[in-house]
């Protein structure tokens, strides 16, 4: 993996940190953290975001106790890369996962053995840590595993194609399968020929017996009561809602019939499904159900004012109508342009709420711009107590939880640096409000043009969020200052080259 190395050729930011809570913090008194990270859930899904649809209570509830970032990133447009850095702190021009790549006959492209991790750093200040859901990061052979990168627990699915159903064959519970349905469903199936498509009998085939994201919830809160005095770190990659849209009928049941749902016959993937917008809806609400369940078992366990809880999602909604989502019905992308995939809004703006009774103000808002690289060096920061160094791309958010302002040795971040192999390969950066995207470069280079034959779109988010307008004409200064941070952030990469940057 000769791209590793060239992570040593770029300047990283140094991170200093100085506790929340103050330095010398014996383990015992360190904070919980728990980060809930959902599955292709859009910027507009949840009620504190607008959803008008689907019930969020927890987590809206959540959000008026604590604060909530309205302009936070994912670390990338899609799954693997999106996680890898969160789990590194490095952005995706130098990430070592820049794109989802399969390896067969189960798994994902690993994360070097060597790379420096979240958990990894995490374990070093007397944290226990459980994964719970989808890893996503290495195949079940490989050296990058939940448990070789450090976690005590994992209980859920290794690969992000296994995740496609919520009625798998079987689960990982640590480093071993463990059947979990006799019957399993598959996650990419068709309405059998000649079945009535209106009649809910032709859909019984397609339902299961043991729901995976409960089977994951639960063992969650087995860890979580398991390990009450001790510092935890519990990192719960829900599947939901990814496709497909499957949800046990007790859920179901509180959506249908409150709009007009056509069914979906299986014919854009996934599994067919009677009612697909109140699946959708329904396993929204069902997620929202089970994070509820652990806030009551944190105040049974008198741990809420010890835990952080952050809730965001990996990346922005499915495309159009994929696997029978309607998230134009939904608003999912909060009237952002772009869906999953996309480095327009939609596809990297994801919600972001984080509470801690008692620590953070109540109602609190952020308008700053935040990223997924930033959980590294906040996270640590609350985890040591005390002035630990770091290397990587992430400035700590402590400031922002606590509502202080800008200090000239507590920068906030000003720029953002994404790129993406897949979906034709793109680039964007940006700068405050000033946004460069620069797209279909796979497709530039078919047809025999240069790197500066391809267009780069420049918009004013502050003015216009949903980027209807592009700019860069009457800006060719800001133009010229964004390429060359585009030019500076990327590196090559053997394994995830971009067409023309690194032919």
């Amino acid at each position: 993996m000769k791209h590793f190395f060239s992570l040593f050729l770029v300047p990283f930011f140094l991170f200093v940190a100085t506790s929340l809570f103050g330095a010398g913090t014996s383990i015992s008194d360190r904070p919980n953290i728990v980060f809930i990270l959902a599955d292709d859930l859009g910027y507009g899904d949840l009620g504190c975001y607008g959803q008008q649809k689907i019930k969020t209570p927890v987590i809206d509830r959540l959000a008026k106790e604590g604060i909530r970032f309205t302009r936070h990133y994912s670390g990338n447009n899609v799954c693997a890369p999106s996680r890898a850095v969160l789990m590194t702190g490095l952005h995706p021009g130098h990430c070592p996962i820049r794109d989802n790549k399969e390896v067969k006959p189960e798994g994902q492209f690993p994360l070097p053995p060597r790379a420096t991790t979240l958990i990894g750093e995490l374990k070093k200040h007397g944290y226990v840590a459980g994964a719970f859901g989808k890893w996503g990061l290495g195949a079940p052979d490989s050296d990058s595993t939940p448990l070789k990168f450090g976690f005590d627990r994992f209980y859920g699915y290794n690969c992000q194609r296994q995740a496609h159903t919520y009625y798998p064959e079987y689960l990982w519970d640590n480093d071993r399968k463990v059947v979990v349905n006799e019957r399993p469903i598959p996650a990419h199936a068709k309405l059998d020929g000649g079945k009535d498509p209106s009649n809910p009998q032709s859909y019984e085939q397609f339902k299961g017996e043991n729901y995976s994201a409960d089977l994951i919830a639960a063992e969650l809160r087995k860890f979580v009561d398991q390990n009450a005095e001790k510092p935890f770190f519990v990192y719960w990659a829900t599947t939901v809602p990814h496709l497909a849209l499957q949800v046990p009928d007790d859920s179901l049941k509180e959506y249908q019939g409150l709009w007009e749902d056509p069914p979906y016959e299986g014919n854009r993937g996934y599994t067919p499904q009677l009612t697909p917008r109140a699946a959708y809806a329904a396993m929204v609400s069902r997620l929202d159900r089970e994070v509820g369940r652990l806030v009551e078992l944190l105040k049974e366990k008198g741990l809420l004012e010890k835990t952080l809880i952050v809730f965001t999602s990996d990346n922005g909604p499915p495309g159009e109508r994929s696997g029978g989502t309607d998230c134009d019905f939904f608003n999912s992308n909060g009237s952002l342009r772009g869906r999953k995939g996309s480095m327009y809004e939609g596809g990297i703006r994801i919600p972001c709420v984080v509470s801690w009774k008692g620590q953070i103000k109540p109602e609190s808002v952020s308008d700053n711009i935040t990223g997924f690289e930033d959980w590294l060096p906040t996270l640590l920061e609350l985890a040591n107590g005390g002035t630990p160094s770091v290397s990587c791309d992430g400035i700590s958010l402590l400031p922002l939880l606590r509502g202080e302002p800008e200090k000239s040795d507590r920068p906030f971040r000003h720029q953002l640096y994404r790129e993406m192999t897949g979906y034709g390969a793109q680039q964007t950066v940006m700068v405050d409000d000033w946004k460069a995207v620069r797209v279909d470069m796979r497709a530039a280079k078919k047809a025999g043009k240069t790197i500066d034959d391809v267009k780069v779109e420049l918009y004013d988010l502050k003015a216009d969020p949903c980027e209807t307008t592009d700019v860069a004409a009457k800006h060719p200064e800001k133009v010229t200052e964004l390429l060359k941070l585009m030019k500076r952030d990327h590196v090559p990469s053997t394994d995830f080259p971009m067409p023309l940057l690194d032919d």
